[in-house]
């Protein structure tokens, strides 16, 4: 029982030309068509020992196409039946030794779809009447996902739980016809004049339910990404890696509902159109660009930069040593403390002495309590201060123990 090939590839072939009528998809099809009906074409004159023909039913002697990138299934009382997998041309019959019950194509489609049609196939004898449905095994574009509200998850890299609104579009494809119609599709998909299934419509079960479940796992898969340190744990990334959010975005769907393994179903692509992060999660993202910007021989550049503009701004203000002296090597940051020391110290007092009247008591007895105050720093305000430069890499251990021994006599 099941087809006989009369040929292969296209429909185009020569037995396909020579055909007057035969079973093909319906014609109304669209990209996002994921199960249809096999409907006849012609007026049954070419028929052969056909005899029988009723719509929506492969009787035997029926001929039947089996286009590229679909699968034909067969039912009997929604038991399956029959699998062709293979795109050509078939004859259906029940009662033929040479006729098969599964046709695979090459191995690896093979290899998916046989342990499956072991599990799944009709158990008694078929009648010659069958029921027949194409299942597409291309890829299934603009699947549209979307939340409404922030989805949050631990990020790896920025130590911290990460919040976005996210919209964007998946493909998916039907790894295994067998399992997805068995274990997901529901029975009214294969009966006699059943509605096409299409995925994008969300007045279905089957659309609605995948729609749930990938928006319920996308942050896992958030986190599988953005934690995976392959993918250099950087949320930027995302937007710009399909295939490899797609994978993240598998496997959050695998571990949650078996999608693969259980109804036969791949994700190949993820296309995120936009991600809005919550105001914590902003602030997060510029502090990073700022650290990246920091970093390397451009960090360096950075804080030689600004050093320069602290010694700048100390020369005409006559203070600021202590913020230039931030970040500054031992050697340069002493040169410009004993340059600013003189210029805080003497230049003020020279001015001053020059002048004060003859008759008046010498300049140091004039100058404020507060300026002298900034001329004595406390030795372990000092230390402190060469502490902090040790720890922040600015200063040696030897440079710090030598001036530690200065402060201390």
């Amino acid at each position: 029982m099941g087809f006989i090939k009369a040929f292969s590839g296209a429909i185009g072939g020569t037995f396909a030309d020579q055909w007057e009528d035969f079973l093909l998809p319906r014609p109304d099809i669209t990209p996002t068509s994921v199960m249809f009906e096999a409907v006849p074409k012609g007026t049954n004159a070419g028929r052969g020992s056909n005899t029988s023909g009723s719509e929506n039913i492969i009787t035997n002697g029926s001929k039947i196409i089996v286009p590229e990138g679909t699968v034909l299934i067969t039912f009997q009382e929604g038991e399956i039946t029959g699998c062709v997998a293979e795109p050509g041309g078939y004859i259906y019959s029940n009662d033929d030794p040479n006729s098969k019950s599964i046709f695979s194509g090459d191995g690896i489609f093979s290899s998916i779809l046989e342990q499956s049609w072991e599990r799944f196939k009709f158990g008694g004898q078929p009648a010659a009447q069958q029921l027949g449905f194409y299942v597409n095994f291309k890829e299934i574009p603009n699947n549209r996902f979307g939340t409404q509200s922030e989805i949050y998850w631990d990020d790896a890299y920025l130590g911290a739980q990460v919040g976005a609104i996210t919209r964007g579009t998946y493909t998916i494809k039907i790894a295994d016809p067998i399992l997805f119609v068995k274990n997901f599709v529901p029975a009214m998909y294969y009966q006699a004049n059943a509605p096409i299934l299409d995925l994008t419509e969300m007045d279905n079960d089957v659309g609605s339910q995948l729609f749930s479940e990938f928006v319920g796992s996308l942050s896992a898969a958030f986190s599988n990404y953005t934690n995976d340190p392959n993918k250099g744990n950087r949320i930027t990334n995302i937007q710009r890696d399909q295939i490899g959010f797609a994978a993240s975005m598998s496997q959050a769907v695998e571990d949650g509902y078996q999608w693969k393994t259980d109804r036969g179903i791949e994700i190949l692509k993820v296309a995120l159109q936009s991600i809005e992060y919550d105001e914590d999660t902003k602030a997060l993202l510029s502090d990073v660009k700022k650290a990246d910007a920091l970093s390397g021989s451009r960090g360096n550049s950075f804080m030689q930069q600004s050093v320069a503009r602290g010694i700048e701004s100390a020369g005409e203000s006559g203070g600021g040593a202590n913020m230039a002296f931030m970040g500054m090597g031992m050697n340069a940051a002493g040169g410009m403390m004993n340059a600013t020391t003189q210029q805080d110290g003497q230049t003020p007092q020279s001015q001053n002495i020059q002048q004060q009247p003859l008759n008046q008591q010498p300049a140091e007895q004039q100058v404020p309590e507060s300026t002298e105050q900034k001329k004595e720093e406390d030795p372990l305000d000092r230390l402190l201060k060469l502490k902090q430069l040790l720890d922040a890499g600015a200063i040696t251990q030897e440079e710090f123990d030598k001036e530690k021994s200065k402060i201390l006599g």
